[in-house]
């Protein structure tokens, strides 16, 4: 049933607006993404806590976004995007404040509506007709996040009475303690977890790329990875809607190799960072922290290798913690090879390749599936874009390009 209180006019204004915002919603949703970090900082050092926030940011604008552009006059839509709801439930097992959600609502919801306004004056002249696109889009726009703020709140609410409730409290709160280094007894807390932690640990990340709610999936990738590293049932814990934690519990180091067959068994979207074998309740801790970097490191990135090694990406990792400091240096180091074109990729790749092949051209050619003249060539060409042989800052030039390999766009050069 339409509203009689909207003027066609309006509605067919509303319709447009929305579609130039939909038209950007990539650049309204990463604005949207950097204000909530900004209010939680501890949201932007978890990647699985930002993928889950990211998409339900995107969902929401969407879907209002949405009904405005189908000149729809009619009630607003009643239902919360599933990924409003997943990342309610992440806040309420990470023992997030719940008032973080209302404040991110609001922060999100002013710079849509900036750019609503913005849009809007671009349709419409200053005058009448535009204070009145104004003032029935942001009740309709206030009207949707206002609904979608109480029930997202009331499912955090539940979320978190049930996980206090139970076994899984108890179990969130030992890992808990056991990561942030409180003075825990091992014997006591390995009871507490079913766990023992007086063996080696192996701890692993595992996510979805694209997000998405596979928790079932994610389990059972769990479990085949251990068994294939020679570990027993792994110890684990949800991170996310796409994100889960676990630890591999050894007594001698685990078959890591034997990972990457693994993985051929399990959903095909899914990819693992594993941390180095560490020993006890503190290699319990620091193993996490490893393969949490690593993941940090990734997630967002579709490119890279499904399973990543902490062993193989500890320097990669240790160079991109100050992002804005990787990019100045990627740049730096491979002047126009940095730039975010298939060309200049394809460039970086086969440079990457023929240098962690001592820079034998067969071999790097057998690795990219190509002829050694084809190598040779994008070498020399390569050689050209830097300005100078590879080999005369071969650490600074490999280094850039592992960089530019496993988190791509965030270090390359826009054109």
């Amino acid at each position: 049933m339409s509203d009689p209180t909207l003027p066609p006019e309006i509605v067919e204004l509303m319709g447009d607006v929305a579609e130039l915002m939909l038209a950007d919603v990539d650049e309204l949703v990463a604005e949207m993404d950097a204000a909530e970090i900004e209010l939680t900082p501890m949201v932007g050092a978890d990647a699985a806590l930002i993928a889950d926030m990211s998409a339900s940011n995107r969902a929401n604008a969407v879907r209002l976004l949405t009904t405005f552009a189908r000149r729809d006059a009619g009630p607003l839509p009643s239902d919360v995007p599933p990924e409003a709801l997943d990342v309610a439930r992440t806040v309420a097992r990470r023992g997030i404040d719940l008032d973080v959600i209302f404040q991110s609502y609001r922060r999100g919801q002013n710079i849509a509506w900036r750019r609503y306004m913005a849009h809007a004056t671009r349709v419409v002249p200053s005058g009448p007709l535009l204070v009145q696109l104004l003032e029935i889009s942001s009740q309709r726009m206030f009207e949707y996040v206002d609904r979608v703020i109480g029930r997202v709140i009331a499912a955090a609410q539940r979320e978190r009475e049930e996980v206090l409730g139970g076994a899984l409290a108890r179990r969130t709160e030992t890992v808990r303690l056991i990561l942030d280094g409180a003075p825990i007894d091992s014997r006591r807390a390995g009871e507490r977890l079913g766990y023992e932690l007086g063996r080696l640990h192996t701890a692993l990340v595992l996510w979805a790329q694209p997000p998405g709610e596979i928790q079932g999936a994610l389990e059972s990738a769990a479990t085949v990875l251990a068994r294939s590293a020679g570990a027993r049932t792994p110890l684990t814990m949800s991170a996310g809607a796409s994100a889960l934690w676990a630890w591999l519990g050894t007594d001698s180091d685990p078959v890591v190799d034997a990972l990457r067959d693994a993985l051929d068994r399990v959903q095909p979207n899914i990819r693992v960072a594993v941390g180095p074998t560490r020993p006890g309740i503190t290699g319990f801790r620091r193993s996490h922290d490893a393969a949490l970097a690593i993941h940090n490191l990734l997630a967002g990135h579709p490119g890279g290798a499904r399973l990543a090694l902490y062993r193989d990406l500890e320097v990669t990792a240790l160079a991109a913690q100050n992002n804005d400091r990787a990019a100045e240096f990627v740049a730096a180091t491979l002047g126009p090879l940095a730039a975010d074109t298939p060309g200049a990729a394809r460039l970086r790749e086969t440079l990457r390749v023929f240098l962690d092949e001592a820079e034998n051209g067969p071999r790097a050619a057998a690795r990219l599936h190509t002829h050694r003249n084809t190598v040779l060539q994008r070498i020399a060409r390569a050689t050209e874009l830097l300005g100078h042989q590879p080999g005369e800052r071969r650490l600074a030039v490999e280094l850039a390009l592992e960089l530019a390999h496993q988190i791509g766009p965030r270090v390359l050069t826009r054109v």
